[in-house]
């Protein structure tokens, strides 16, 4: 016997994107050189030597997107938007065929029955910028506000959903200190001090977006994975502890109005990342603005991480580093991440009863599955499916208890340029054959219209 799980019928359902996973034309129309396409074009710091290039050539496809979207029935897209398309050194002169460029797609999105959910900062910092010292210099944050101001300017009579931030722990953690990513440096001191001025560009970008567009809801969105222990021991429990401060408290708390957390500044300083009296980059006012007032808290949520004490022995780089033994019981996604949907209703939870957003938003979900289209053409990623239906029940069990979602956005809309990973992880509700562009609707994708069509969808008993 089968159950309807049922959503709100204001409740927001979409999908996401960004710019340099699936824009191309890196250097067309004006565009100037970002962190990602220095690092892409670096030799040894993506897969296969893979770049963003042409990606999924979005930058000229987009009406073919747009009506992807709307043959799906997605009811809002959230992408985001190139800095240096619109300030190609990051600041200074505006690029005014950017613009135009996010104005034709606000307005096609619109005019299919879309709303756009506007992200301004998904990692592809200008160039220019990280030439001056990127996000640890404090002038970054300061030219985000320009920015903010003139694409706001722009757009801000018809976008009503802004997001400032995609994810400052990685732009922090995975940028300044595993290096993993653009631009692929290793000191913490450089890491925490850029996590602080993405987190103060934030603040300082709030009352700009409220002023250039009047009545839109403004945001950030954080990446909030379960940190667990390992084993049943004391030990780990302290290490995921301090995981979980590293990329999830140490944001949170001060956006929130709490500060930078004690025990993670109070570790920041025995690894040599800080100096005896804390955090110096912080100056007076900064934490008042970081804590300003916001319409809502997006949730980009994948999965759990377990922790052993080993994890916090030596330099911070390494943390990520440790491979523990895989759970022979839990699932994973071809990325390697543990399926986890309770998950996503802990974080849920703990999001509403600890820091009480007015609203939140899953602003990403979804898994990585290679499974391409079949002799009739067709794509069955049932793994996939399986994943957000579970995840779509957990959100469902969260709201049952007072969380205030107001939506879900998949993560993505299409396959794309999976950063580090180049093209060899697909998180894509549609397939993209990258050689010839052609995009071709996964299973996922059509399940996923007809649960927006009919508000939820049937499960089995237990």
């Amino acid at each position: 016997m089968n159950r309807t799980i049922t959503f709100p019928h204001d409740f927001v359902w979409g999908a996401a994107t960004s710019a340099y996973q699936i824009e191309g034309a890196w250097d067309e129309d004006g565009k100037g050189e970002s962190i990602w396409d220095r690092f892409c074009h670096t030799p040894g710091n993506v897969k296969d030597g893979q770049t963003g290039d042409t990606a999924c050539d979005h930058f000229h496809r987009w009406r073919e997107d747009v009506q992807l979207i709307k043959e799906l029935g997605l009811q809002a897209y959230r992408f985001s938007i190139a800095w240096p398309r619109i300030l190609p050194q990051g600041r200074g002169q505006v690029n005014q065929a950017g613009l135009d460029f996010y104005s034709r797609l606000v307005d096609d999105l619109l005019e299919a029955g879309v709303q756009p959910f506007v992200t301004l900062y998904h990692w592809d910092l200008p160039q220019g910028l990280q030439d001056e010292g990127g996000w640890p210099a404090r002038g970054t944050a300061e030219a985000f506000v320009e920015y903010a101001d003139a694409v706001s300017r722009r757009l801000g009579d018809r976008v009503k959903h802004w997001i400032t931030q995609n994810e400052p722990a990685v732009v922090a953690l995975q940028g300044y200190l595993t290096g993993e990513h653009a631009p692929g440096i290793q000191e913490l001191n450089q890491a925490l001090a850029a996590s602080h001025h993405v987190l103060l560009s934030h603040g300082w970008a709030v009352p700009v977006l409220r002023r250039n567009s009047p009545g839109a809801q403004v945001g950030i969105t954080l990446d909030v994975n379960v940190h667990a222990p390992y084993a049943d021991s004391r030990a780990d429990l302290e290490a995921s502890r301090l995981m979980d401060g590293l990329y999830s408290r140490w944001y949170l708390d001060p956006l929130f109005g709490r500060g930078y957390p004690a025990d993670v500044v109070a570790y920041a300083i025995a690894q040599g990342g800080l100096p005896p009296e804390g955090p110096t980059f912080v100056q007076e006012g900064d934490l008042e603005a970081i804590a300003v007032p916001t319409d809502f808290l997006g949730l980009n949520y994948y999965r759990r991480d377990k922790h052993q004490a080993a994890d916090v022995s030596g330099p911070p780089h390494e943390l990520e580093e440790v491979d523990l033994p895989k759970d022979a019981e839990a699932g994973y996604t071809e990325m390697g991440w543990e399926i986890y949907p309770q998950g996503l209703y802990e974080i849920l939870c703990r999001l509403h009863f600890e820091y009480r957003p007015p609203r939140i938003y899953v602003t990403e979900n979804g898994a990585s599955y290679a499974a391409g289209p079949d002799e009739d053409g067709r794509v069955p990623d049932q793994a996939r499916l399986d994943y957000l239906r579970e995840h779509f029940a957990a959100a469902r069990r969260a709201m049952d208890v007072g969380v205030p979602l107001g939506g879900y956005f998949v993560w993505s809309l299409l396959d794309n340029f999976e950063w580090a990973h180049g093209y060899h992880q697909r998180f894509g509700i549609v397939w993209v054959d990258f050689e010839t562009q052609e995009r071709t609707p996964k299973d996922s994708a059509y399940w996923y219209s007809q649960v927006i069509a009919h508000h939820g969808f049937e499960v089995g008993s237990e």
